[in-house]
């Protein structure tokens, strides 16, 4: 389960095991509950696995219950064997269902994520740029944007070199994505480079400074969070250039 966080892990497992145990709970009153009525459910407990987690958490839960339902609340009981061909739709509905009910609910709690983010970056952004047009000293600004970069890609450290260009270090570029010499990395699948990332800062074309990164242990931040710490470096480029630095 590499590259999978805490509450995905989770997820994962409750999607396996989730399912078995409501149906095991259900297994007394399986003579007397409906069919229909044990898969709507096992459809909640696949709802509530892919609203705590991923779509895959979701799909593992809905095949789950799928198979849970066919052994333990399907004649013949304790068997994966269906002999009617109600059951077998139902069987089927539940699958189909939960893997859709799953994917809608996943979906629901991604967009929810990039709503309340997008938000916060937007703040930032917006803040930093009142701050370059009312400070009194480009160096407030800098040591804003620092804080600002260092949470918002997770940074171990960040700090500022004025002028300098002094070595190759690996390079945070303007569309996000990150080169090492003369290659792209994709930091998506590999991960950040080792030692610091330069992000460079301009003034009207003009080359004014880089802040240095030290990313931090936890997993890349998203293209889109790299686009934002881009504009804070290019805010803080403005403020410079209007310094006079």
């Amino acid at each position: 389960m590499t590259g999978y966080s805490l509450r995905d892990r989770l997820a994962l497992v409750a999607g396996l095991v989730g399912p078995f145990l409501v149906a095991l709970v259900l297994v007394p009153f399986r003579t007397d509950l409906s069919r229909t009525n044990a898969a709507l459910i096992l459809v909640v407990v696949v709802v509530a696995v892919a609203a705590l987690g991923s779509r895959t958490a979701g799909a593992l839960a809905a095949l789950s219950a799928a198979a849970w339902f066919d052994f333990f609340l399907t004649r013949p009981y304790e068997t994966f064997d269906i002999r009617t061909s109600a059951d077998i739709e139902t069987a089927v509905l539940l699958l189909v269902v939960g893997v859709i009910v799953s994917q809608l609910a996943a979906r629901a709690r991604r967009l929810e994520v990039v709503t309340v983010t997008d938000a916060d970056y937007l703040a930032r952004v917006h803040e930093t740029a009142k701050l370059a047009q009312s400070a009194k000293s480009s160096d407030t600004v800098v040591d804003h944007v620092r804080g600002q970069l260092t949470e918002v890609l997770g940074l171990r450290g960040c700090r500022y070199e004025y002028g300098t260009l002094l070595g190759q270090p690996p390079r945070l570029e303007q569309d996000g994505n990150v080169s090492v010499g003369h290659r792209r990395r994709d930091v998506d699948a590999c991960g950040w480079p080792d030692g610091e990332i330069e992000l460079r800062t301009y003034g009207n074309g003009h080359y004014l400074g880089r802040f240095m990164l030290t990313p931090g242990p936890g997993p890349v931040p998203p293209l889109q969070a790299r686009l934002v710490a881009v504009t804070l470096a290019d805010q803080t480029g403005a403020a410079l250039d209007t310094a006079g630095r």
